[in-house]
């Protein structure tokens, strides 16, 4: 089975039923079905063939979802570009995807097209018009690529996670299990560029045959006046979109009186913030844990007394915590989370030596660590990886730190997590400049800002003399961790917005 064989089925039962709706319009079930069809015929009219990549470098909309599920249909592979990268960030992905078509939000397809190189890919700013043809689409293989998901790993470029349509639909399932059926009505608040709101929210939807509705870019005003207008029933947030939702919930209540389900995961939410949650909205709120690579891996239902604990395993996904020299950890002993799932990624795209050590022993390897207690619940302990997430987006220090060192008067550059009460991180720099040369910190932020989305750049830059190296040479990040959590002047808090 596959999402393609499921949204033909929800057209021919209920083609009158609303699929997804915006604010602005919606699409019925049957209307996006045939849809689907002009547009997965069109771009194999294109030339295009099997395998092939096509970006998406789309907000939240309906077009979106028609162009993803087209691409899926006609046998080619998605790839989500997310609308803040910058043209930088956007050429590596049509390079290291090979992409040879790009639709582009009209909006932003003048960062599209500077981001081409050598002609590739091309840049499409409009849906063609619709129109059924006869040529029959192919017979799609459940276990040939469907999607690549740029994220950010612990080098300094991002790494193409590559599902095929098996494990999209197995996604798509453990998701949906006890949080999402028919009668549901699914509000998507983060972007169908990131795993949360493609996987976790739109997919689930579609393959309940539930009706999926999209926020264009994170309001938390507009997400309320959503759920209370359309009677949302079912949601997923990232922790800072969580406390936003809470602080404009609590400012200027709205009737939420619909919402059961929010499901909270991409970091740890604080405690605090869930009774707060609990005393506004009249709900639990229920962790979950899940990577690009492999979601959902654990689920807390919520309502008991394990606030905290990212849940036990998800049903049909296997877990073991590895602790030193790759034995299980014991009782109360922190180990990896290492995971076998049906909806485990297939590969890192055209990195066969990464995706070697993401699977090494058979298993993979979340670089995460926790704890198990005696019921089988999962208490998350921390990250091996240095990666810094930010609101549930991932961060490479070593990719800010690049972009700092193409600045002129930068000798050496050091970037970690700050702690943030919001995002739960943000990212810290520390600068030691060339001699004879000067540049302030507001000066190097909007450097890296032109070369960077806006979650990546520095929140705060410290200069020093030069930046601590361990005995290798290379720069010691805890030290810098430390010597930042002694600054007296705190990250400052900022506005989560586009998410």
């Amino acid at each position: 089975m596959i999402l393609d064989d499921l949204l033909h089925r929800h057209a021919a039962r209920q083609p009158a039923k609303t699929a997804v709706r915006t604010a602005e319009r919606s699409i019925a079930y049957g209307e996006l079905d045939r849809s689907v069809d002009c547009l997965a015929g069109l771009l194999l009219a294109r030339g295009m063939h099997r395998g092939d990549r096509v970006a998406v470098h789309w907000s939240n909309s309906i077009e979106t979802v028609q162009l993803l599920l087209a691409v899926f249909r006609a046998g080619l592979v998605a790839v989500p570009i997310n609308a803040r990268l910058k043209p930088l960030e956007i050429a590596y992905i049509f390079e290291h995807s090979e992409a040879r078509l790009c639709f582009s939000e009209p909006a932003l397809a003048p960062l599209a097209e500077q981001a081409r190189r050598g002609g590739r890919p091309e840049v499409v700013s409009e849906l063609p018009a619709l129109r059924t043809l006869s040529a029959p689409l192919p017979e799609i293989d459940p276990g040939k690529p469907a999607l690549i998901l740029y994220t950010s790993g612990t080098t300094a470029r991002p790494k193409g996670v590559t599902h095929t349509h098996y494990t999209l639909f197995e996604s798509a399932r453990l998701w949906a299990r006890g949080l999402v059926g028919p009668d549901d009505t699914v509000l998507s608040i983060t972007q169908m560029a990131h795993a949360s709101g493609l996987n976790a929210v739109l997919l689930p939807g579609l393959q309940q045959g539930a009706t999926v509705t999209l926020l264009r870019t994170f309001d938390a005003g507009e997400a309320l006046d959503m759920i209370e207008r359309f009677r949302c029933t079912y949601t997923l947030a990232l922790p800072a979109m969580l406390q936003f939702l809470v602080e404009e919930q609590a400012r200027r209540p709205r009737d939420v009186s619909s919402l059961r389900k929010v499901l909270a995961g991409g970091d740890t939410v604080p405690a605090a913030l869930q009774r707060r949650f609990r005393e506004l909205f009249d709900g639990d709120v229920c962790e979950g844990y899940a990577m690009t690579e492999s979601l959902p891996l654990t689920m807390n239902p919520g309502g008991d007394n394990r606030t905290g604990s990212i849940g036990p395993a998800a049903p049909g996904v296997s877990i073991r915590l590895l602790g030193p020299h790759g034995r299980d950890a014991g009782p109360g002993e922190a180990g990896e989370i290492v995971v076998r799932s049906p909806a485990n990624c297939a590969s890192y795209w055209n990195d066969p030596a990464a995706t070697a050590k993401l699977f090494e022993g058979g298993w993979l390897h979340t670089g995460d660590l926790a704890t198990r207690d005696g019921d089988g619940y999962f208490w998350f302990k921390g990250r091996l990886k240095q990666i810094i997430i930010r609101g549930g987006s991932n961060i490479s220090p070593q990719e800010v730190e690049e972009a700092l060192y193409q600045h002129p008067a930068v000798l050496e550059a050091g970037v970690v997590g700050a702690p943030d009460p919001a995002y739960g991180e943000v990212p810290a720099a520390f600068v030691a400049l060339r001699a004879g040369h000067s540049v302030t910190e507001e000066q190097l932020r909007a450097h890296a800002r032109g070369l960077l989305a806006d979650l990546k750049v520095p929140e705060r830059i410290f200069f020093i003399e030069a930046l601590p190296k361990g005995l290798t040479g290379k720069v010691d990040r805890r030290y810098l961790r430390d010597l930042l959590i002694a600054q007296a002047d705190p990250i400052e808090k900022h506005a989560v917005t586009g998410v």
